[in-house]
This record gives C-alpha cells, structure tokens and sequence, in this order.
C-alpha cells in the first residue's frame, strides 16, 4: 500500500550477515574512520586501526567522490571461529559463545595483532552517504564498490514482484547451512535511492 505511488519499485534481497555493524569513511579515496554502529544516539567506538587489519577493508579507493561513507558487517567464519576457540581451549581460557559475539569482542580489542590474528571478514551492505551521490540505485553503488575491489554481500537478488522476492528470501533460508559463516536472514530492501528518500 505505502508503495502504490511508486509502480515501477524495484527491490533488492539480500542475505542478512550475522555480525557487528562497521560504517567506513573515506575522505579524497582515502580511509579515515571506522566506527561501530553505536546505540542510534552516540556515536559507536572508534576502532579505526582493527578495520585496518581486516583483510577484506579496502583502505584507498581509486575514483571516489571527495567523501563517502560505507557500511559493512564484520563477521567472522565458522572455521576461523572455531581455531579461535581451539586455541582458547588450549590456553585454558573461556570460549567464545558464538561467531557473532566473538568478533564483537576481536573488533574491539585494544591490540590490533589480536584482531588480525583473528581473522576476521567483511561484507559491506549499504552507501550510507556521498558527495554529490553519482549513483541512483543500490545495486549502482554495488557495482561502483566491486570495481574498487569492495566486498560486498554476494548473494543478492533484484526483484520486481512480491512472488520474486519471496522466492530470494527462500533461496536464501535453502543456503543457510552452506555457507561459511552465519547469518540471521534476509533483508528486502528498496532499489531506488530517491524512492527510498521519499519513502522516508
């Protein structure tokens, strides 16, 4: 119903990443801030120099506009969990309840060793903002984020009908436990950036 105003909608599923909200920064191509999410009123915690240990953080972009803000999803893989945990278990130390909360804790180590050692991963899942935004849709700035060498959620579906976008959402549950790392399920976003701004 909210939609009937916008008959040419298009809309993008997506698989939801179970891990720890992580916004990029860059200013003239070049990564200045990582911060967490934070609670929605505050700004969450620097942790600029752990994103720099991230493999998968791309910290110089080659054409970028003079600011732009990304946001990703650090998780981190079933195997690396589980080499974490086995090395805990041999120094006797606690085990790490699950993946999710164990690179909550690695991202926010004090020691940036601890957090590469740790290998962890990124997906980024959204444009936050630009300068002058060049682009219209989110599968735009997906594609601008690949030619830079970004990872970004690789699963995603474009879909122009309800009965689309329930089939992505059920390709992805059929996924689930093939993947190498967890997730806690999809997320049906709206293509369109000016849709999405008019929609508020």
């Amino acid at each position: 119903e909210i939609l009937k105003d916008f008959p040419e909608t298009e809309f993008v599923v997506e698989e939801k990443i179970d891990g720890l909200s992580l916004a990029l920064r860059y200013e003239n191509g070049h990564l200045s801030l990582a911060v967490t999410r934070g609670d929605g009123i505050t700004q969450g915690e620097d942790v600029t120099a752990n994103a720099l240990v991230i493999e998968d953080v791309v910290q110089e972009l080659k054409h970028a506009p003079e600011y732009i803000e990304l946001r990703g999803e650090v998780y981190m893989t079933r195997d690396a969990f589980q080499t974490v945990n086995d090395r805990q278990n041999r120094l006797g130390l606690k085990l790490f309840a699950n993946p999710r909360n164990c690179a909550a804790g690695t991202l926010r180590q004090l020691d940036a060793r601890i957090t590469k050692e740790r290998k962890l991963s990124l997906f980024v899942f959204n444009l936050q903002t630009a300068t002058d935004n060049p682009f219209q849709t989110h599968t735009e700035a997906y594609d601008y984020m690949k030619s830079e060498g970004i990872k970004v959620i690789h699963a995603y579906s474009l879909c122009h009908t309800a009965e689309e976008v329930w089939q992505a959402i059920e390709r992805i549950g059929a996924s689930r436990d093939s993947l190498s790392y967890d997730i806690d399920g999809a997320v049906v976003k709206i293509n369109s950036f000016a849709q999405r701004e008019a929609l508020g």
